[in-house]
């Protein structure tokens, strides 16, 4: 007997009708999946076009400043750009965050050209930062120790809405005021069709969807700094 089959009496056997109902649910199940991943594929497509739109017009303010400087290495472009702001007074210090152990402060101050005057009296290198967290956390650590209610905050424009959100959450009392570096890749407005610029845009975009869904879901991870030891051992030095 088939499970479609009638019984004598006129009725379906059971046993039918509880395995289409099953396969109807599956049918739904899979149906409202695929609903969903084509709904999220559209909201990330979505936010992308709107974060790149977003980095494409940012503009460093006309006039703007702020207790102290922070840029967050990952280029000399950075640096060069910050130590312009210091000269400028924009900031009254300036503390160059995240840099590589190995790295003195002479050799900043000869690849950006700088006096050591400056140097000596108004800049500080931050050796304990690894990534944008621990470039928060490190700022945030310096902002306690010298008092600052505001900072100018310099990086890459498509780094600097996640480098704000993360600054943002490790210090919520200090007003941090972005200040763009363009890009050399995205300065036209035809990046799209360059790769290495658009793996730089969809790599950030990526980042700054995780760092939003941290902030919201509250998930933690580590802080982002290197060990005191690994700090103290390196060669600093100018």
């Amino acid at each position: 007997m088939t499970s479609n089959q009638p019984l004598r009496d006129g009725s379906r056997p059971p046993w039918g009708g509880g395995l289409f109902a099953r396969k109807g649910l599956i049918r739904r199940a899979l149906r409202y999946s695929g609903m969903l991943v084509i709904l999220s594929a559209a909201v990330l497509v979505a936010g992308f076009l709107i974060f790149a739109d977003s980095v494409s017009n940012m503009r460093p303010p006309d006039t703007v400043k702020a207790d102290a400087i922070v840029v967050l290495t990952g280029g000399y472009q950075r640096i060069e750009q910050a130590i312009d702001l210091l000269k400028r007074g924009y900031g009254e210090r300036l503390l160059i965050s995240g840099v590589n152990p190995s790295t003195t402060a002479g050799q900043i101050r000869k690849a950006t050209r700088t006096s050591p005057d400056l140097f000596d009296c108004c800049v500080d290198i931050g050796y304990a930062a690894i990534d944008t967290i621990g470039n928060a956390n490190e700022t945030a650590i310096w902002i306690r120790d010298k008092g600052y209610r505001s900072i100018l905050v310099v990086t890459s424009n498509y780094h600097l809405s996640r480098s704000l959100m993360e600054l943002r959450r490790s210090d919520p009392d200090t007003e941090f005021i972005g200040y763009p570096v363009v890009n050399a890749d995205l300065k036209t407005r035809a990046w799209y069709s360059e790769p290495d610029a658009m793996r730089t845009m969809l790599a950030e975009y990526g980042k700054t969807v995780i760092a939003y869904v941290r902030g919201v879901t509250g998930w933690s991870r580590d802080q982002g700094l290197r060990p005191d030891g690994e700090i103290t051992e390196s060669g600093r030095t100018s």
